[in-house]
């Protein structure tokens, strides 16, 4: 990876998009140091601290952002409104008819899906930016009072147009280094914002080695050495794959013949990505978010107050059971994720129109019959793959709860690498196009 970098940095053109991209990078940490006016931001740093913990929603959108949400800052909401209406609109292509003869249009209907997408991302920026000043005033009491209602209505509107116009210079700034730099900027923005808080987790685990050395230091070797070993493993099941063989025939027309080659369809055991995980996330994360505005019943007496306080702690992160449920659901939306990118009978329809087929498999319902087979085992073997990421970070949690700060280190060191190594493929593409063979060498 370092060589890539290395020889790609000697290429003007190249050098001038990594650049560009690392500008970029730069503006939007510094973005995330801007703090909103009429906040008091030290309330709102330590509510997020006592609150934004356990593996719950605040804390995933805390990590998502950089760590911008807990200091109320222009970027708090980052790029989540907009992964979040990518994730709806990819959803509803499938669903919706129209969408769908947008998506199958080529590059003019995916222009206006992107429209769609944009748009959708800033009503859902209005809804959040809302939703966090409302908390921020009622949970927190973060928000300064201007003393008069007048006085408080500007300050509403600045707070929340803030967060509106954060998100929206975010997302600008993602489709300009997709433009002009090297990668999705978005995945770019989102591998910035996670990157930024590996000090804050190293940071954690040297203050309690100094504190404790005797316990930590072999404690924090072992964690050290365990997400090392991650992320090796997250790099060969990335590069993993079922290969399956693909026979065409030989069709001879006049004085020549046509196919009769060998290949292969490729199918990756981690097509979904960290997709899964994050659908998983956000149904296991409601409880624990709405038990900050509705806390327990210290002494239940109705069955309502009753059942309330044990939904809750059926899906607190402390429990056994919000594990397995976690697991579960990581594996169901995989195979969810999966069925929306494979279609099975038309990969056949599509390999008996051009004369190919699978060696020893009739054309046909079985040719699909037979790839819905592998497709089932591989999405299994990669559901378990992301679940034992997810959950790994969970299970060193119960054994010790001062490293409740790693409670996310699975899920950000999967985004991150992923994300790495589809920038290192781009560049490898990027250098492979300007320095192909001539026609003499």
């Amino acid at each position: 990876m370092f060589k890539t970098l290395r020889d790609a940095f000697s290429i003007p053109e190249i050098r001038k998009k990594l650049l560009y991209t690392l500008l970029m990078l730069l503006v939007f940490r510094l973005g995330s140091a801007v703090v909103v006016p009429f906040l008091d931001t030290a309330t709102v740093s330590s509510w997020m601290e006592s609150n934004a913990t356990g593996g719950n929603f605040l804390e995933y959108l805390n990590i998502i952002t950089g760590g911008a949400l807990s200091q109320a800052t222009v970027f708090s909401l980052s790029i989540t409104p907009y992964i979040n209406a990518s994730i709806i609109m990819q959803l509803l292509t499938y669903a919706l008819p129209p969408l769908e003869r947008l998506r199958d249009e080529g590059e003019e209907g995916q222009k206006k899906l992107n429209k769609i997408t944009a748009a959708v991302s800033l009503a859902l920026s209005a809804f959040m930016s809302f939703a966090y000043y409302l908390t921020l005033k009622n949970q927190m009491g973060a928000v300064v009072d201007g003393g008069s209602k007048g006085a408080n209505v500007f300050i509403a509107f600045v707070i929340i147009f803030s967060f509106i116009a954060g998100t929206s210079i975010v997302v600008w700034m993602g489709n300009r280094i997709n433009d002009k730099g090297i990668g999705n900027g978005i995945s770019m923005l989102l591998f910035a914002g996670i990157l930024a808080r590996f000090p804050v987790m190293a940071g954690t685990l040297a203050e309690l080695t100094m504190e404790e050395p005797q316990r930590y230091f072999f404690e924090s070797l072992a964690v050290l050495v365990l997400f090392i070993a991650m992320i090796a493993f997250i790099v060969f099941m990335n590069a993993a794959e079922r290969r399956i063989p693909i026979q065409y025939a030989k069709r001879v027309v006049g004085r020549k013949q046509y196919g009769g080659q060998s290949t292969h369809i490729p199918v990756k055991v981690c097509m979904s990505g960290v997709m899964p995980i994050i659908f998983a996330m956000s149904f296991m994360s409601l409880p624990s978010t709405i038990s900050l505005f509705r806390p327990l019943y210290e002494d239940p007496s109705s069955f309502g107050q009753r059942f309330y306080n044990g939904f809750i702690n059926f899906f607190n992160t402390q429990s056994w059971t919000y594990a397995v449920v976690y697991f579960l659901l990581i594996i169901a939306f995989n195979y969810f994720y999966v069925s929306m990118q494979y279609n099975p009978v038309e990969i056949a329809n599509n390999l008996r129109q051009n004369n190919g087929g699978i060696p020893g498999i009739r054309p046909g319902k079985p040719t699909s019959d037979y790839i819905q087979r592998v497709l089932s085992k591989i999405t299994l073997v990669g559901a378990f793959f992301l679940g034992i990421i997810a959950i790994f970070p969970i299970a060193m949690t119960h054994m010790d709860q001062n490293l409740s700060s790693l409670a996310m280190g699975g899920t950000t060191i999967l985004i991150v690498v992923s994300v790495a190594l589809e920038t290192v493929r781009t560049l490898e593409s990027e250098m492979m196009m300007r320095h192909h063979k001539g026609f003499l060498e």
